[in-house]
């Protein structure tokens, strides 16, 4: 008895080992035709190179064995480095090597400055890096507002003297001018997650006090009086690694930002805003999945005499169906990158997409 007890654990703790081994397989595959080496060359993202060797690149810190904290704090990649494939061991791994420069025998010359590459082109996102985004519910009423502007002036351009409601010195001298804009809403509880930010400028405080004085130093739009204003961010992370979430996440995404309305289209490149956030566990280079939701359709022959258990066919827990009725499947059309988190509202790239992304689609863990 002891014995097959024995031969049944260690047959049970080999088919365990070997799912293990074929999740990890599964999960890590590479490109057809991939390189077995790649010279970084200025220009490059991260994106860009792990998507040479994978077919999909969110799963670059695995390949390169990183542990959280090198995912939240990755070594820099530079131009001149080679990223090589070793597949000698059971599973691939990327490896990097710095290359030098020989100037001549026993002389050797690295290049003093040398900018690290990005994970994507930093263009399409810096403007939502150094902006303001969002205005958390409480942030509202304590935010300082422009209170007069010079001689009644009502549209107030840069280099312009304005006067504030209050500033003290230890809330610091550069920043953001902006509106209250449209309320954002989760489409699946109607809670209000937070209220567009409307980025108009920047000004620096000149006297501090009740009230305060300021200079417009840039203004994107017109700026008012009662316009509202939030403190310049001095460091923004910008280096960061894309990779999926270690728990099973989903939400929807609540607008295509730039668009007119609720159902603008977005694609590759275009910002989008959903409705998760720090309090769901993304963080800044989280990647998920886009999904089309699976409309729900009546089944053409479906007869109420019919009524049984297979009425519900493609059924969720999100959703009741009425006899009859198919909830088609939902069809993944893209995939996302979060870059910029708040609490309950999170800002995030469209990397690739099959079809068009609209507001309402499914965003999840891929």
């Amino acid at each position: 008895m002891y014995k097959k007890n024995l031969l049944r654990n260690i047959i049970t703790l080999l088919a365990l080992a070997c799912l293990s081994i074929s999740a990890f397989a599964d999960e890590i595959k590479l490109k057809k035709n991939h390189p077995h080496r790649h010279v970084v060359v200025k220009g490059d993202t991260l994106w860009d190179i792990s998507g040479k060797f994978l077919q999909n690149p969110w799963l670059w810190p695995k390949v390169w064995r990183m542990n959280r904290d090198q995912i939240k704090n990755p070594h820099l990649i530079y131009p001149g480095d080679v990223v090589v494939l070793d597949t000698s061991g059971k599973y691939p791994q990327l490896k990097l090597l710095r290359e030098t420069v020989t100037l001549e025998p026993g002389a050797r010359i690295e290049p003093l400055e040398k900018e690290a590459i990005q994970t994507i082109t930093p263009s399409v996102i810096t403007p939502f890096l150094t902006q303001p985004l969002l205005i958390e519910n409480d942030e509202l009423e304590s935010a300082p507002r422009i209170i007069a502007g010079p001689d009644n002036r009502l549209v107030l351009s840069p280099s312009t003297r304005v006067y504030i409601n209050e500033i003290q010195e230890a809330d610091g001298k550069n920043w953001n001018i902006y509106r209250e804009g449209e309320q954002f809403i989760d489409p699946d509880t109607d809670e209000v997650l937070g209220t567009q930010a409307i980025y108009l400028g920047d000004l620096n405080i000149t006297k501090y006090g009740k009230p305060a004085s300021a200079n417009i130093v840039k203004a994107k739009e017109e700026i008012f009086v009662k316009d509202r204003l939030i403190a310049s961010e001095d460091e923004f992370q910008t280096s960061f690694v894309p990779h999926a979430p270690e728990n099973q996440v989903r939400g929807r995404i609540i607008r295509v930002i730039g668009g007119a309305s609720s159902t603008s289209e977005a694609g590759p490149s275009n910002v989008v805003a959903i409705n998760l956030g720090k309090n769901d566990g993304l963080e800044i280079g989280h990647v998920l999945a886009i999904s089309r939701y699976g409309r729900i359709i009546q089944d053409p022959e479906y007869k109420e005499s019919d009524e049984k258990s297979d009425a519900t066919i493609g059924s969720d827990a999100e959703v009741q169906l009425e006899p009859g009725q198919i909830k088609l499947p939902d069809e993944r059309v893209g995939l996302m990158m979060v870059f910029r988190t708040f609490d309950r509202v999170s800002y995030g790239l469209v990397m690739s997409s099959s079809s068009s992304v609209f507001t309402l689609d499914a965003v999840h863990t891929p």
